[in-house]
């Protein structure tokens, strides 16, 4: 059983039916393109899938038929970080039932003015309430987001307390000092990044690799960036290209590439994209790859 989640796993967004539901069947034909176009792996439901608009029986009957499509449990990480620890328990503990081991979790998140010792509290009641040896906890760092930071030396005590149950971090500041305090204080987790831009200089510096977004458009562009430094031009032009609010245009970018426009689909508080606009964009990531398959 691997210790980590290690190179390029997908930070899966989520298919909508027009009533508002995960389409499994559109769940797990993505599931398929992202694994047959380099992916080692698939995270749902984390802040790409919409993760905190599901419940958590939602979470677990689509990952079921992820499962059920042949993906293997090892190759899933399910994003079960809630803000109540009971529920993060709960959650993982059902996953693991599933088969899976690995689950990226956020700190508890809502107040603000919690101290690192505090959610290095969290993180090992969460750890002692699953309770199986089993358990990698990837630990998810995105407080731009969720408001709650996860402490690079919260980390580093919770991994001499547990050892390899404490197995990683998601670093998705985009800010690379953060990723190196990472690195600083838990040398021995595997500290993977969510930016895709600083693929290439995470992994010069010890990194383990990525869990991103953007590989759901542009899964070679991702593959150049894990390969080394010479992709980096294009993945920032293909960044750059995707304008706020990010998840509801990635999904509509998607739309346009695949020509489903059920893609567009987002849960409130989301408002869908302008698909015009899209298309514009799908276009703008077409020529990037074209340029990258002249060369």
């Amino acid at each position: 059983m691997s210790e980590m989640i290690t190179g390029l796993w997908a930070a899966m967004t989520t298919p909508l039916d027009a009533e508002g539901k995960v389409d499994h069947a559109a769940l797990v034909k993505h599931g398929q393109f992202l694994m047959q176009n380099g992916c080692d792996g698939l995270v749902p439901f984390g802040t790409t899938g919409e993760g905190t608009a599901f419940s958590a029986r939602e979470k677990l009957v689509a990952t079921e038929a992820l499962l059920n499509s042949g993906v293997p449990a090892l190759k899933i990480a399910l994003g079960t970080g809630c803000p109540a620890i009971p529920d993060t328990v709960a959650l993982t503990r059902d996953a693991m039932g599933l088969g899976l081991v690995h689950a990226m979790i956020l700190p508890p998140y809502y107040y603000r003015d919690v101290t690192e010792l505090g959610i290095e509290d969290a993180f090992a009641e969460i750890i002692e309430g699953v309770g199986s040896d089993r358990l990698r906890v990837c630990a998810y760092h995105i407080p731009q987001v969720s408001g709650v930071p996860t402490p690079a030396a919260a980390l580093g005590r919770l991994r001499r307390r547990f050892g390899h149950i404490m197995a990683g971090v998601k670093d998705s500041t985009g800010d690379f000092d953060s990723f190196l305090a990472f690195r600083r204080a838990a040398p021995e987790i595997g500290a993977l990044v969510g930016a895709e831009t600083l693929i290439a200089r995470a992994r010069d510096e010890g990194g383990v690799g990525s869990i991103c977004g953007m590989v759901n458009l542009v899964p070679h562009l991702v593959r150049a960036m894990m390969q080394g430094h010479e992709g980096t031009a294009d993945m920032q032009a293909a960044v750059a290209a995707l304008d706020a609010p990010f998840i509801p245009t990635m999904k509509a970018v998607l739309a346009a590439q695949t020509g489903d426009a059920a893609w567009r689909n987002v849960r409130a508080p989301f408002r869908p994209a302008d698909p015009t606009r899209a298309a514009r964009i799908a276009a703008a990531l077409a020529a990037i790859g074209s340029q990258r398959a002249a060369e």
